[in-house]
């Protein structure tokens, strides 16, 4: 009965540990490796990224080259810097390197946006 009791406990114990670990793969946020959400520079300037829609600093919503962990696009007039390509990449879940001009030019080090009020 010792052995039965052993067997069931072990049993329970791994299938306990499976839905544990499926609990929390899932609880981790979707935008872990993605370059999807919302962003904010170092100098106040704030977008958001949903696939191939961007809405730039400049409030136009508008459309970009979208890789999972990377975006481009011609930043608009209201934009700083109208006509200039604009490069992203994604360095992990909370930081961008966003480049001006050029994928080689100096990097501005982007976060993920705290909260959006």
């Amino acid at each position: 009965m010792l052995k039965q009791l052993e067997h069931r406990t072990g049993r329970w114990s791994a299938m306990a540990l499976s839905i544990l670990t499926v609990a929390c793969l899932s609880a981790s946020p979707a935008r872990a490796d993605a370059i999807d959400g919302d962003w904010c520079s170092p100098d106040g300037k704030h977008l958001t990224i949903k696939g191939p829609s961007i809405v730039t600093p400049g409030g136009v919503a508008m459309s970009g080259t979208y890789t999972r962990h990377a975006f481009s696009y011609v930043a608009a007039e209201k934009d700083p810097n109208p006509g200039v390509t604009i490069f992203m990449s994604l360095m992990n879940e909370t930081t961008v390197q966003v480049r001006e001009g050029t994928p080689v030019a100096q990097p501005i080090v982007w976060k993920r946006c705290e909260n959006i009020t």
